[in-house]
């Protein structure tokens, strides 16, 4: 194959031998591509400033043989480089972490064009280095609005074994969304007044419905949007424990759990 130009986000790095690095990168029109960046961490080294977590990177790459070869990475010139910010405030670091890490879970196989998820992933970094939102909430709005990107969306506003309309207290993760009080089946978190609503307003960037949301509502959502996340990922996020979110006080009231089995018997696509 030949080599092709392409604008992607950095989302993950390696280090190989003693001066090589492979390089995550969720590109604009060939999704998520892993390749070897050689010679990258010595000191005269022009690209390896460019290929770190956080840039956005114009790059050439010669693809690897096969499905499972690594492409080699000729060239590499930085659009912008986001990491000083994110760096800088532990808030913001950590929920950008989320958002790589989120981003190249949900991208799928090598080489699927993802376009949409890789904008939605650079916007996501913008606002956490801009301090636009809460750095939490920020990263909210990216999994579930990554989500419905990738089919995935939770349904909030009625019952989605039987489609009633809501509101509805009850959110079971393995059906994705709400439930009413017919359909609902064990293991569903019970929702407080306000969960479906702030979710919802996350989802639709009404972000000033979301700034009337109370710290355990926050809270809350949170926990639904990562526990609709992982159960649909099979796996768990590592940096989603990571995220210091800054809501929780003292005189804040409990928040049910989420009680949701591991296990799944169906695969995913």
């Amino acid at each position: 194959m030949h080599p092709f130009t392409d604008t992607g986000l950095v989302v993950r790095t390696y280090d190989l031998g003693e001066a090589d690095r492979i390089v995550t990168l969720l590109t604009q029109r060939h999704g998520l591509v892993r390749a070897v960046a050689r010679a990258v961490r010595r000191t005269r080294s022009r690209m390896g400033a460019s290929l770190e977590p956080f840039a956005v990177v114009e790059v050439q790459i010669a693809p690897g043989r096969g499905n499972s070869g690594l492409g080699t990475v000729r060239q590499a010139s930085s659009r912008e480089s986001l990491a000083r910010q994110l760096v800088a405030d532990y808030p913001a670091y950590t929920s950008g972490c989320v958002v790589l890490e989120t981003a190249e879970r949900l991208a799928g196989e090598e080489g699927a064009p993802t376009p949409r998820l890789l904008g939605l992933a650079v916007g996501a970094l913008h606002s956490l280095a801009e301090r636009r939102r809460a750095p939490g909430l920020v990263a909210d709005a990216f999994l579930l609005r990554a989500m419905a990107a990738s089919g995935w969306e939770p349904v909030l506003d009625c019952c989605v074994r039987c489609g009633v309309v809501g509101p509805h207290r009850a959110f079971h993760v393995a059906s994705g969304g709400t439930v009413c009080v017919h359909c609902r089946p064990q293991g569903c978190a019970m929702l407080s007044p306000g969960v479906a609503e702030h979710l919802s307003a996350l989802l639709a960037g009404r972000w000033d419905a979301v700034a009337l949301s109370s710290p355990a509502v926050v809270r809350q959502a949170s926990g639904i949007a990562a526990a609709h996340l992982q159960w649909h990922l099979e796996r768990d996020l590592r940096s989603l424990p990571l995220v210091d979110r800054g809501l929780v006080g003292a005189d804040t009231e409990p928040v049910p759990p989420v009680e949701e089995p591991r296990a799944r018997t169906t695969q995913i696509p």
